[in-house]
């Protein structure tokens, strides 16, 4: 067991230093995005599908904001949702054992991009209606000061006083990898010890047994609001108990705190389910079709 304790400690120490370094990154890019999304027009879907790849979960939840406060459309908000990853990516960028694996996150990203564009900008088609809502919202509140909520519910801010900006650049970035550390150590640790006790084929036969209807369990799992969710997903796939398509597919409706975030802002449940019921729906649909594909090549 102690074996088993090191080896997690050790793989969830490797997360912890690239972590930590992206956000730290991440906490200046932040106050930029509300300002860049609010203004992005025509684009809209496809910048916060781009930006939605960045590893972070802070941007669904700007992204949520920003459609509470009707500055972008809904096309806009499922793009940034479909392309969020929450955690998942430097978990797979931290498999310095399965290069192999950790490789696959240049597929996993232009996946989850082109499905985030082309769905982002087909809503906005069929909601034509928000659109405009949206470009007379701007027009009417031009001048009007607005703070944006980060994922921890913190104030983003371009502008701040010293005390908010050691928050918003070092404190907030610290706390929130050392969050991400103990997911993956709890994860690791209980895979570990079930395959110390219970053995490695055992385990495998059992998740290669259900792998059909892997894709749509993992859709289910990626929409828990919780980091914990995406680092699951994605440390399942590393461990080789996830094919790649079920994988994808809970990512792509793994937003983060972004869907909990417009539950408690946006106070129409059933716009709410629809909405939900529309990521569900993407993540179903691309799993599937990733699976479909890397089955057909051999490559499950």
């Amino acid at each position: 067991m102690l074996e088993v304790f090191l080896d997690s400690l050790k793989d969830s120490a490797i997360v912890l230093g690239i972590v930590f370094a992206v956000y730290l990154i991440l906490a200046f890019l932040e106050p930029k995005f509300s300002h860049k999304m609010e203004h992005a027009g025509r684009w809209a879907p496809l910048i916060g599908a781009g930006i939605g790849l960045i590893p972070q979960c802070g941007f669904s939840v700007v992204g949520a904001d920003l459609y509470h406060k009707k500055h972008i459309t809904l096309g806009t908000l499922i793009a940034i949702f479909v392309a969020t990853s929450d955690e998942a990516l430097p978990v797979f960028l931290g498999a310095t054992a399965e290069p192999k694996k950790m490789l696959m996150v240049l597929p996993l990203l232009g996946i989850k991009f082109a499905a985030a564009v082309a769905f982002g900008y087909l809503i906005d088609l069929i909601y034509r209606r928000t659109k405009e809502e949206v470009h007379h919202h701007e027009d009417e509140c031009e001048c009007e000061e607005v703070v944006h909520v980060g994922c921890c519910h913190h104030h983003i801010e371009e502008e701040a006083d010293k005390e908010s900006k050691l928050h918003q650049y070092l404190l907030h970035p610290l706390v929130h990898s050392l969050k991400i550390f103990a997911y993956v150590f709890v994860v690791n640790m209980v895979f570990h010890t079930i395959l110390y006790y219970v053995g490695e084929e055992p385990v495998m036969n059992f998740l290669q047994s259900s792998r059909y209807a892997a894709p749509a369990i993992a859709v289910l799992v990626g929409l828990i609001p919780n980091c914990a969710s995406s680092v699951m997903l994605a440390e399942l796939y590393l461990m080789g108990g996830l094919s790649f398509g079920a994988c994808v597919g809970g990512l792509c409706v793994n937003a983060g705190l972004g869907l909990m975030m417009l539950y408690r802002n946006v106070k129409d449940a059933k716009h709410n389910l629809v909405i939900t019921a529309i990521m569900i729906g993407i993540g179903l649909v691309v799993g599937y079709a990733v699976f479909g594909i890397m089955e057909g090549i051999g490559l499950n």
